[in-house]
């Protein structure tokens, strides 16, 4: 492993704390019926959109899964305006219409979380596509899990991208179940590595629970893809600590696994790391642990203090403003 740049350590470290504290307040939010729909969190899994977005650039865009909080977060989402998104305020990304599931922001390149399985990855070869023809260095990175491995949208993407060889880094989010089924029930081969083979796309399988590791293949398969290369995969290997949905009492799965989980976190791997290389100590990651605890409690504040979206609102950021152009668009995306 190439060495790491002390203060990016940190910052990964802080990323991956961020988005945990906000997913268990999440679904302390949820129990208590402050959140509206349903929420999926994506706690244990951490490292792989800390490791992705840490080597992406601020024009470079995502698409995420319906899992998507970690990855809105590590591609530097305000927390606050997350929450109300979720609690259905007006100030929230979507104006509080979209929800847990379809968070977006074209300024942040977020270019959606999905509720529909294997939904992203087209919108992703379609990001990928106008980057090549604008002759822009973007990078599209698309996350999806293995419950969308065999949705139809997801090979016509990888295909696509291989023909026409775009900048587009496909994410294997593998946390080991698609909803209530283990991965080897409905998916033919070991490793979507294969599957990527078999269109010519270069492939890698890394722990996704080691977020230096997963920082190191994104930087080599951006690169790659910026550079003109064509698309990659990169397959991480998590852990989902939480059921598919809140909720979901997770009976099928054995009771050995569920005991276990804690000792695959990334975060006390990272924080190990950190401390083992003196970049910080007990008081340090106090210190840090009280800072991300208040952004989350301004976060809650921020959105229980937000208006409620109205139903008048429904149409509203439908449509661009007559005659308004850019400006009009760019308005939308607020």
């Amino acid at each position: 492993m190439k060495e790491i740049a002390p203060e990016l350590r940190l910052r990964l470290y802080e990323t991956m704390l961020r988005i945990r504290r906000f997913e268990e307040e999440t679904g302390a939010l949820f129990a208590a019926g402050e959140l509206p729909g349903f929420v999926h969190l994506s706690i244990g899994q951490e490292a792989v959109p800390t490791g992705i977005c840490a080597a992406l650039g601020h024009e470079d865009t995502i698409t995420a899964t319906h899992r998507g909080h970690g990855h809105i977060i590590a591609k530097g989402a305000d927390l606050g305006r997350m929450m109300a998104e979720l609690m259905g305020k007006r100030t929230g990304y979507g104006a509080g219409k979209g929800g847990s599931m379809h968070i977006f922001s074209v300024d942040l390149g977020v270019l959606g979380a999905n509720g529909i399985l294997g939904a992203g990855q087209p919108i992703a070869v379609g990001a990928g596509l106008s980057a090549k023809l604008q002759g822009s260095d973007r990078v599209s990175v698309t996350f999806f899990g293995e419950g969308a491995s065999a949705q139809g949208g997801v090979h016509e993407a990888m295909n696509l991208a291989a023909v026409w060889k775009l900048p587009v880094v496909f994410v294997a989010e593998i946390n080991g179940y698609a909803e209530l089924t283990p991965y080897q029930y409905h998916v033919s081969v070991p490793s979507m590595v294969d599957r990527a083979g078999g269109y010519g796309i270069p492939a890698v399988s890394v722990d996704g629970n080691d977020v230096e590791a997963v920082y190191e293949a994104a930087v080599e398969g951006v690169a790659r893809a910026r550079s003109g290369g064509g698309p990659v995969l990169i397959e991480a290997r998590t852990t989902r600590w939480h059921g598919h949905f809140e909720g979901d009492r997770q009976l099928y799965r054995p009771a050995e696994e569920l005991e276990s989980l804690a000792d695959h976190d990334p975060l006390t791997r990272q924080a190990d790391r950190l401390v083992a290389a003196g970049l910080l100590g007990e008081e340090g990651l106090n210190v840090l642990e009280r800072r991300v605890v208040e952004e989350v409690a301004e976060a809650v504040a921020f959105g229980r203090g937000s208006p409620e979206a109205a139903p008048e609102d429904a149409l509203l950021h439908v449509y661009a403003s007559e005659g308004a152009g850019a400006a009009g668009a760019a308005e939308v995306t607020r």
